[in-house]
C-alpha cells in the first residue's frame, strides 16, 4: 500500500469516526426487552457470582446436536492478535458487550448473529505499554436505571470509562469526558507511567455504585517490597465521583494495623484483582484480597498481615468494613484469593442461611454466613510447619475448614505420585528425594547445590481453582468447581541483583541462583517435575467436583478433559488402558437447569484427526457426561448462556497454543 494511502487511512478525522463515534448505520436500536433471566447481565450472571441460568432448551438429549451459530474473531482489534482471550461477554436485550483485542477495545455485537454494532477504542500509548495487566482482560460491566444504559470497564492503563450502551460513545457527565483516572485520588502517590498498578477484571456494579479493585505485576521476584498498594474504591455510577476507599493495607490507627509487626508503610500490593460480589439487599460488597508484596517471601511484612488473603465485607455505599475472614495468615505460597465469593442461600439446621462460598487456589471451599462472616461449619486453626529462610516470619497456624473436604490434592506424599507402572512410581519417588515434601502450607526452602532443590507443593501457584471460579445450582444447593492437579517447586535463593529486586531472598522455582549452571543428579535436573516427560503427579490433572452445600460433602468428582496426546502415545504406557486423565487449564463451569458445562484446557487430537478441545456437558446430579461438541482451541474465557431470537445460545471464548482468540456461539439447529 502506498505511503500516502496509509497516511490517509490513519488520518485523525477517520480515526475519530471509527473509534470515537460509531457509524450511524451501526448504532441500531436495541430489541424489545426480554425477561432478565434470559440475559447475562454481569460477569458471573449476577453480582452474586453463581454462574447459573434457569434455561433448558439446550439439554442432555440434544447437546450433541449443537452447531455454531456465529463466531467473532477479533484479530484486527489491536496491533497484534491476542492469544489469551479471557473475556466473559454480557448479553442485555439482544446485545452482547465485551472487551476484545490487545488494546482492550469494547464491542457491541448482535447476540443472534454476531454482527458488530459498535466499537470503542482508547489508545493510551505509553501508559498502556508500561501497564502490568495487558490484553483484553475479563470484560465489561452493565448498569441501567431503566432509562439510561451504561457499559463500564477499566482500560489497560487503569482508567475507568463509562459508555452509552446504545452508541458506544463516552458518557460526558461521568468523570472527565467519560473517564475517571484511577491513578488519581487513591490516597497514595501513583506515577502516570511507571508505577505498578492496573486491572484486568471487570468493575462490580451494584445499585448505583461501581467498585474497582487493583492488580500488579505477576512474578517471583518483585522489584520493590514497597510497591503500590492495591486499595479498593467505590464510585458513583452516574458521575464517577469517588464515594469511598478501603485500605486493604491498613494505615496507622486503622483496624488491622497492629497485625503488621513492622508497620505497613513499606508494603504494597494486597489488591483485589479478582471479581467482586455484592448483596444488594444486605447492602454489602465482598472483596477477595490478594497477598501483600511478595508472593513467596514475606520478611518485610512480618505478622499475620490483615487484610492479605482475606474476604472483607464492606458497606456498599460507604466502604466501611463490616467483617473479614483471613483464609491464609502471612501467605508464602501465592494462595491469593483468585475469584469472586459465591453468594448462596443454603439450608442449615432447618432454616435458610444467607451464605458465602469462597473457592481458593489451595482447593478449600470456605463457607461463611455472609451477614456476619461466621463459618457455617467449624474452621479450625491447626499448627503448620515452620521454615528456615533467614529473616522470614512464619505463622504458627493456618485455618482449615472441617467441611467441605478439599476438592483437589493438597501437599505431596508418595501416594500422590505417578503410578501408571511400578517403574514410573519408583522413578518419581527417587525424583522427590531431591526436594522437601510435606502437607499443605509446608513453606518454601533454601535452594542448595548439595541439599534440597526446594519444597514440592500442590496445588501449584495457579491453583487448584483460579479466576474463573465455580457455578451453583440453587435448586439442589450443589456447587461445582473445576480444579487442576499440578506440582510446583517453591525455593528461595539469596538475591544478588539489587536492580532486579530489593528483596533479600527471591523465589527461584526450583532452579539455582542466576548465573549458576544447574547440575543434574543422575536423570534429574533442578526444577523439572517430570518422569520421562510425564507429569510427576498421578491423574486426574483436571477435575470437576460437585459439593453438596446442604451437607458440606462432595457429591461427585470426575476427571474433566480428554487424555493428552503425549500420555496416550507415550512409549512407556504402550499396551496400558489409561482412563481419561483430564487436562489442566484455567477453566470455569456453567450450570443450567439440567447441565453442568465446561470446556477443556489444552489440546488433543480428536478421533477424526482434528486438533482442538471439547466443550462438555454433564448431568448435574450425577456427573455422567451427556454430550460434547468440538472447539478449535481451549476454553480461555467464561461460559455464558442466554436467549436470543427464541433460541438458547451457549458462548465461549477460546484461544491458546498458536490459535488466536475467538468468541464462538452455539445453538441448536432451527426446525
Amino acid at each position: 500500500m502506498p505511503a500516502f494511502l496509509r497516511r490517509s487511512l490513519l488520518s485523525a478525522p477517520l480515526l475519530a469516526l471509527l473509534f470515537a463515534r460509531p457509524p450511524k448505520a451501526l448504532a441500531q436500536p436495541a430489541p424489545a426487552s426480554l425477561p432478565v433471566s434470559t440475559d447475562w447481565r454481569a460477569y458471573a450472571g449476577t453480582v452474586a457470582s453463581t454462574r447459573y441460568a434457569p434455561l433448558d432448551q439446550i439439554n442432555a438429549a440434544n447437546f450433541n446436536e449443537l452447531e455454531v451459530a456465529w463466531r467473532f474473531k477479533p484479530d484486527a482489534f489491536g496491533p497484534n492478535p491476542e492469544y489469551n482471550l479471557q473475556c466473559t461477554p454480557l448479553v442485555v436485550r439482544g446485545r452482547m458487550y465485551t472487551t476484545v483485542g490487545s488494546r482492550r477495545d469494547v464491542v457491541a455485537l448482535d447476540a443472534s448473529s454476531g454482527e458488530l454494532l459498535w466499537m470503542h477504542r482508547l489508545d493510551e500509548g505509553e501508559r498502556a505499554a508500561k501497564a502490568p495487566r495487558k490484553l483484553s482482560g475479563h470484560g465489561v460491566s452493565y448498569w441501567t436505571d431503566g432509562k439510561q444504559e451504561r457499559i463500564l470497564y477499566v482500560t489497560i492503563g487503569y482508567q475507568l470509562i463509562a459508555l452509552d450502551a446504545k452508541t458506544g460513545l463516552r458518557v460526558p457527565g461521568f468523570g472527565t469526558g467519560g473517564i475517571v483516572d484511577l491513578k488519581q485520588n487513591d490516597d497514595q502517590d501513583i506515577g502516570p507511567l511507571n508505577d505498578d498498578i492496573g486491572l484486568h477484571s471487570t468493575p462490580c456494579v451494584a445499585k448505583d455504585v461501581v467498585i474497582v479493585g487493583a492488580a500488579h505485576t505477576v512474578g517471583n521476584a518483585p522489584k520493590h517490597h514497597r510497591n503500590v498498594a492495591g486499595y479498593v474504591r467505590g464510585f458513583d455510577v452516574r458521575t464517577g465521583k469517588r464515594l469511598w476507599i478501603f485500605h486493604t493495607i491498613p494505615k496507622k490507627g486503622e483496624f488491622g494495623y497492629d497485625t503488621w509487626l513492622d508497620g505497613t508503610e513499606q508494603i504494597g500490593n494486597a489488591g483485589v484483582w479478582a471479581q467482586v460480589s455484592a448483596d444488594e439487599e444486605l447492602n454489602l460488597a465482598y472483596l477477595p484480597v490478594e497477598l501483600p508484596t511478595g508472593d513467596f517471601n514475606g520478611g518485610y511484612r512480618r505478622g499475620p498481615g490483615l487484610f492479605g488473603e482475606s474476604i472483607v465485607a464492606v458497606d456498599l455505599h460507604t466502604g466501611v468494613r463490616k467483617w473479614h475472614f483471613q483464609t491464609v495468615h502471612h501467605g508464602l505460597w501465592d494462595f491469593d484469593i483468585p475469584c469472586a465469593p459465591m453468594l448462596v442461600d443454603i439450608p442449615v439446621g432447618g432454616k435458610m442461611v444467607k451464605a458465602l462460598a469462597q473457592p481458593t487456589k489451595q482447593s478449600f471451599l470456605y463457607v461463611l454466613d455472609r451477614q456476619t462472616g461466621q463459618p457455617i461449619w467449624p474452621i479450625n486453626e491447626k499448627p503448620v510447619p515452620k521454615g528456615d529462610i533467614p529473616g522470614e516470619w512464619y505463622a504458627p497456624t493456618q485455618p482449615f475448614p472441617s467441611k467441605p473436604p478439599a476438592y483437589d490434592v493438597q501437599g505431596i506424599t508418595e501416594n500422590d505420585l505417578i503410578d501408571f507402572t511400578p517403574a514410573l512410581r519408583a522413578e518419581a519417588v527417587a525424583l522427590t528425594k531431591n526436594y522437601r515434601t510435606g502437607p499443605l502450607y509446608t513453606p518454601p526452602s533454601i535452594w542448595s547445590e548439595d541439599g534440597t532443590w526446594g519444597t514440592l507443593s500442590a496445588p501449584n501457584a495457579t491453583g487448584g481453582a483460579n479466576w474463573p471460579g465455580g457455578s451453583y445450582d440453587p435448586d439442589s444447593h450443589i456447587l461445582y468447581i473445576y480444579s487442576k492437579t499440578e506440582a510446583d517447586v517453591e525455593s528461595s535463593v539469596q538475591n544478588t541483583n539489587a536492580e532486579r529486586s530489593d528483596f533479600d531472598y527471591v523465589n527461584s522455582r526450583g532452579f539455582p541462583p542466576p548465573g549458576t549452571r544447574p547440575k543434574p543428579r543422575g536423570a534429574f535436573r533442578p526444577g523439572v517435575l517430570q518422569v520421562q516427560g510425564l507429569p510427576l503427579l498421578k491423574p486426574p490433572y483436571g477435575r470437576i467436583t460437585a459439593i453438596d452445600l446442604t451437607k458440606g460433602e462432595i457429591a461427585w468428582q470426575i476427571a474433566h478433559g480428554e487424555t493428552p496426546d503425549e500420555i496416550r502415545n507415550h512409549p512407556a504406557l504402550k499396551g496400558l488402558t489409561i482412563p481419561r486423565t483430564g487436562r489442566p487449564g484455567l477453566l470455569g463451569t456453567l450450570t443450567t437447569k439440567s447441565l453442568v458445562i465446561c470446556g477443556e484446557g489444552g489440546f488433543f487430537t480428536t478421533p477424526n484427526g482434528k486438533r482442538g478441545a471439547m466443550l462438555r456437558a454433564y448431568d448435574k446430579a450425577t456427573g455422567v457426561e451427556k454430550g460434547a461438541v468440538y472447539i478449535p482451541a481451549p476454553q480461555s474465557g467464561g461460559l455464558i448462556t442466554y436467549m436470543a431470537g427464541g433460541q438458547q445460545h451457549l458462548v465461549v471464548a477460546v484461544s491458546g497454543g498458536g490459535y488466536s482468540g475467538e468468541i464462538i456461539a452455539f445453538r441448536l439447529p432451527k426446525a
